[in-house]
């Protein structure tokens, strides 16, 4: 097992996971479901609704699809963290974020039925790409949690590290 190894991937697995199921506890138990309480506002509330889809409200209805693909990606980035010592620092930090959001939803779905969502940004600028143009829209964007922006980062991290150059062992002088 690798788990010294991996070390900072069960780190930011942990931390993150704590936070996310602190922030839902503290919402349902400080607002009313459907409750919008502006932090900006019409810039930035939290909003507490319940979510039985999956990040933006896809896949609505579908608990039960849903809570075994979120119990699939945590067992399968555990046993990642576990049994492989080749993750770079970006790797790990990536699957770190990825599983705790993936746990903290997933836990959601098993226990509740429903995901707890309340970060709001009730009007969005969206950019809109077009054959020859580029403008923004502004939309209606959906509740999401912190669960969901731990996944978007660590694929933002995995994503970057894709791009990044291998670090080549020094040459030993013969």
């Amino acid at each position: 097992m690798h788990i010294q190894k991996n070390r900072q991937f069960w780190i930011v697995a942990i931390i993150g996971f704590v936070v996310d199921q602190i922030t839902k506890y503290i919402v349902t138990q400080t607002m009313n479901l459907g409750e919008t309480f502006p932090i900006i506002p019409n810039l930035f509330h939290f909003t507490y609704v319940r979510n039985t889809g999956a990040a933006f409200s896809l896949f609505t209805g579908q608990v039960g699809l849903l809570r075994w693909l979120s119990l699939a990606v945590s067992l399968g980035l555990i046993l990642l963290g576990l049994f492989y010592s080749g993750l770079n620092k970006w790797e790990r930090i990536g699957y770190g974020l990825i599983l705790s959001g993936a746990l903290g939803n997933g836990i959601d779905r098993f226990i509740l039925g429903y995901v707890v969502d309340f970060l709001d940004f009730p009007f969005i600028l969206f950019p809109i790409f077009d054959k020859n143009s580029f403008t923004f829209k502004l939309i209606n964007f959906p509740v999401f949690n912190l669960a969901d922006v731990f996944i978007n980062i660590g694929l933002l991290y995995l994503i970057l590290n894709s791009f990044r150059r291998p670090t080549l062992p020094p040459r030993q002088s013969s």
